[in-house]
């Protein structure tokens, strides 16, 4: 209850702030939107555009090959921010950062794009919806194109004006609050994922992810490894439709681990990072493109699956069977439970998909637990991590205790410490753990007999100690209200109303120098 009163209060507090910033609403949820049209002497080219680099959402919302997409498709990108671009206007941002789940954190260096791409046979020009946020909301925004975009494609830019003002009425998003959303004539009711929500209770994972697995269900143990390792991967699909959830999906597998390396749904030639990512270098960089392939086919019935993995030598740059070429040899042994042949029965599949999220979840969570118990282990004290002490500790609290599955999990945890991920998962942990020990002592100096602690004290040093203390609780926080550490409610005022009274007991000219 208490979690969603101080929710609920976050979100009237940033209404009000937000009120009098022009776009500010709209900016807490999109960064842009923008209409691309196929100009038969131009190519690619800009209609409208409100809100990036306009090049690169230019070429990236476009199919590479289009030639077969008639109808309507959907799919999403991923790119860079231009550099030394101001940020959105995102009143909570800190707020939302601080309760927001870890795999939907804001990442300010990167936009989220996303694309309704329609294209009528016989038609001269080809015209797509595409919008671009920093919040990887990929389901919400999907669903959002899909109301937008057949009414734009009727009704053109009055319509889509119509819609970038009532956007700009949206509540901002608060995670564990449910929204209610309105456009078009449509109440959209989103729930803002929180990092306090039971594990599995809200899917994360797109809800194609079967499908997206379908034809390497006997291989998808190994796909997570290759994620959890932070291993470059490329992925190879018919469309842009299949490769960009395909690559959504593979990010996700391993919540709530946060995946730290880049990923790209959908890369095409014209990407600014082209260049750097298909030049031979001595080390490949994290990025889900390469070198282990996944070769996505149409879908196939369940009898034609591929058992094998080939190795990267053997694929043929033409090749357009589909299949997993990889070198890299699984550290743990396939759950055999998991390896059934998918069927069609729409309430089987249901069933298959259920067990694939369940399966990937209990495996995360196997893997990430003895990490979570060492590290809790280290404080108050505040130890360094120690890879080879805590290799010790698996013997009585390792994976074994949650999960089945055998296999070399040392030589798993040595790899995965190598890699971004860990990085990534460690250093929030640790800011997460510093942050709350600097809580406790805060707490514990607002519950102390400051007033009597003072008597008999020098005038330095009080002075020094309360600069310490407000270093520690910054007093424009105090202030604004703006409480970067979960303390208790009154605390800050507390501190703050005791800070005031020692410093009105020193002379005026100390006063003047240690202000709250």
């Amino acid at each position: 209850m208490d979690s969603l009163d101080s929710s609920e209060s976050r979100l009237v507090e940033s209404e009000n702030k937000e009120s009098s910033l022009p776009w500010a609403r709209f900016s807490s949820w999109l960064e842009c939107v923008c209409v691309v049209t196929f100009d038969l002497e131009l190519g690619q080219a800009i209609e409208v555009f409100i809100g990036c680099n306009k090049t690169s959402v230019c070429y990236l919302s476009f199919p590479d090959s289009y030639s077969g997409c008639l109808g309507d498709t959907q799919f999403s990108f991923r790119l860079h921010q231009s550099v030394g671009r101001r940020g959105s206007w995102f009143v909570e941002e800190d707020a939302y950062s601080r309760d927001g789940p870890v795999t939907l954190l804001v990442k300010l260096a990167h936009f989220y794009g996303y694309v309704y791409f329609r294209q009528v046979k016989d038609a001269a020009v080809k015209r797509l919806l595409s919008e671009g946020e920093k919040l990887p909301y990929a389901h919400l925004c999907q669903s959002l194109l899909q109301i937008i975009a057949p009414e734009y494609f009727e009704k053109l830019e009055p319509c889509l004006e119509t819609v970038c003002n009532e956007i700009d009425q949206w509540q901002s998003p608060v995670p564990g609050l449910t929204l209610n959303l309105p456009v078009m004539g449509v109440v959209m009711q989103v729930r803002i994922p929180s990092k306090n929500d039971k594990p599995g209770g809200t899917p994360m994972m797109l809800p194609t992810i079967h499908e997206c697995f379908q034809s390497f269900l006997i291989h998808l143990q190994m796909l997570w490894e290759l994620i959890l390792l932070g291993e470059p991967v490329v992925i190879m699909a018919p469309s842009p439709t299949v490769s960009s959830e395909t690559v959504l999906a593979l990010v996700s597998s391993i919540t709530p681990l946060r995946y730290c390396c880049d990923y790209r749904p959908y890369f095409t030639i014209h990407d600014a990072e082209f260049k750097e990512y298909t030049t031979t270098t001595q080390a490949l960089p994290n990025v889900i493109l390469g070198p282990h392939i996944i070769r996505l086919g149409e879908l196939k019935m369940s009898g034609d699956l591929p058992k094998q993995v080939k190795k990267p030598a053997k694929l043929k740059t033409l090749d357009t069977k589909s299949g997993i070429y990889t070198a890299h040899k699984t550290f743990l042994q396939k759950d055999k439970s998991l390896i059934k042949t998918p069927k069609r029965d729409p309430e089987e599949e249901a069933e298959v998909q259920s067990a694939i999220l369940r399966h990937l979840l209990e495996l995360t969570q196997s893997f990430i637990i003895p990490l979570e118990l060492y590290l809790a282990s280290l404080m108050p004290l505040s130890v360094s991590f120690s890879q080879e002490e805590f290799m010790g500790s698996l013997a009585h609290a390792g994976p074994q205790l949650t999960s089945v599955l055998k296999g070399d999990w040392v030589g798993l945890y040595r790899k995965f410490f190598r890699s971004p991920n860990f990085d990534g998962w460690y250093r929030l942990r640790h800011r997460e753990m510093t942050q709350k020990l600097e809580c406790l002592h805060l707490e514990a100096v607002c519950d102390a007999d400051l007033l009597g602690w003072t008597k008999g004290k020098s005038e330095v040093d009080l002075v020094l100690k309360l600069r310490e203390t407000v270093s520690v609780c910054p007093p424009i926080q105090m202030k604004a209200g703006k409480q970067q550490l979960p303390v208790k409610e009154g605390a800050l005022g507390k501190l703050e109303g005791y800070l005031q009274t020692i410093i009105n007991s020193l002379p005026e000219d100390l006063q003047t120098t240690t202000p709250i």
